[in-house]
């Protein structure tokens, strides 16, 4: 059902490759004020061209990229191939080393229509604008969005795990703590095998929904320019790293609420007087156990209020008064659970629409920085949640639907300015391509 392309990929040349690490940075949306301070600095930093921040942004990034072509800094591949690009990871409390195997390669950017990729979460307006401005000024792909395949079989990973021992380059640690590694894979018959494996399977795009909506517009603007156009052009398709769903190193890490506020001056008491309306409010003596407490549970959260925890199990009976318009599936998430009760009916912050907008709320990923937050009085309260599991997320996806927002967090994340790829018809021709 997917249509895949190997490409020509752009690499930063030989010598700068030796130091690969000072040159990769985080992907425009996860990327910190400081972090962005401390990668400006460095002038051949992949940052310039993803998130540049100068008064003319676009135009700075595409003068940077003419100029990082033209002096050899970027230097692009004499021959196409799949590129295996390997994730090594520990998760915190964890001595096991996981690896996320997975390939970049060009996807064909399908309308959401066609159901050919698939999507699970709700996109800005403002982002995609931002995405698609970049993408149709530099006509350059600066980092690879997150898509899933599932193989039960694992055909490819043999391959991937062959290529991977005569890698091209790798990271000492990225700046999540990950070592990435990156390998090209240039045998016609391989290529066509991971081909046909996608060619049979839809795909779940598990991270970069704005990257591949701006991708999506692009091409859009073009069909609508080119009526003559014959669908093989570069600008058709969208840089993509694939892993398998199948693979038990794919991780999905919770996201918490953090409540800056309680709306309309809220009383503690009077929060937590509503909240037993729908919840069993459980007191806990030790905030810090409160992930292990609701582990596993279903429609169970933990709640730091004021420097008392608790937890908060949804009363089986109420659950049937989640009458928001989606699918059976998105409504048995916790998360829908947890935004319909408690920020719909609770803080009467009422539809998906206005709790997206309100500025009272915070998405955090770090358990310890939540209860900190609240003890430093930076917020009102936290809500401690469950991951989202893989096969919540193919359940809802096939369903049409998509989750509330901040659902997922896939770790570890892609780094920029391991492998760029062009969409500029006339970097992809070479004596290869008709075989591919």
């Amino acid at each position: 059902m997917a249509e895949i392309r190997p490409i020509r990929g752009w690499r930063y040349n030989e010598a700068l490759s030796a130091h690969i690490d000072d040159y990769v940075s985080p992907l425009f949306d996860v990327v910190s004020t400081k972090q962005r301070d401390a990668l400006y600095r460095n002038p051949l930093n992949s940052i310039h061209l993803s998130v540049p921040r100068d008064a003319d942004a676009t135009a700075a990034a595409l003068q940077r990229l003419r100029e990082w072509q033209e002096s050899g800094v970027l230097r692009q591949d004499e021959m196409p191939g799949i590129y295996a690009y390997y994730q090594y990871f520990r998760l915190p409390g964890s001595t096991r080393e996981y690896c996320r195997k997975g390939f970049m390669a060009h996807i064909r950017a399908y309308d959401w229509s066609e159901n050919q990729v698939l999507r699970h979460e709700s996109t800005l307006p403002g982002s995609v604008n931002d995405r698609t401005e970049l993408l149709a000024r530099l006509q350059f792909q600066t980092s690879a969005t997150h898509g899933l395949y599932r193989d039960d079989a694992f055909e490819l990973e043999r391959y991937l795990d062959e290529a991977i021992q005569d890698p091209l380059y790798q990271t000492e640690e990225d700046y999540q703590g990950a070592r990435d590694v990156l390998a090209v894979i240039q045998d016609a018959a391989v290529i066509h095998r991971f081909q046909r494996v996608l060619a049979e399977r839809q795909v779940i795009l598990a991270d970069g929904h704005h990257r591949y909506e701006g991708s999506l517009r692009y091409r859009q603007a073009q069909l609508a320019a080119h009526p003559e156009a014959t669908g093989r052009e570069s600008w058709n398709y969208h840089l993509m790293y694939l892993t398998n769903s199948a693979a038990d190193d794919l991780r999905i890490l919770p996201t918490h609420r953090l409540l800056l506020e309680l709306p309309g001056n809220l009383s503690n008491e009077d929060f937590l007087a509503r909240l037993a309306v729908y919840f069993r409010v459980m007191p806990q003596e030790d905030a810090f156990g409160l992930p292990e407490l609701i582990a596993g549970k279903p429609w169970a959260f933990g709640l730091y209020l004021q420097g008392q925890a608790y937890k908060l199990r949804l009363l089986p009976e109420v659950h049937e008064q989640l009458n928001w318009d989606t699918t059976t599936e998105v409504k048995a998430l916790d998360l829908t659970v947890l935004h319909y009760f408690v920020l719909e009916r609770v803080l009467e912050l009422k539809g998906p629409d206005v709790q997206r907008a309100w500025p009272g709320i915070a998405y955090v990923r770090s358990f310890s920085e939540c209860l900190s937050r609240v003890d430093r009085g930076e917020a009102r309260a936290a809500l401690i949640t469950n991951e989202v599991t893989m096969a919540e997320v193919e359940r809802v996806c096939h369903s049409g639907a998509v989750m509330p927002p901040k659902s997922t967090f896939f770790y570890p994340k892609t780094i920029g300015g391991f492998l760029f790829s062009s969409i500029r018809d006339d970097d992809a021709p070479n004596p290869f391509s008709a075989c591919l």
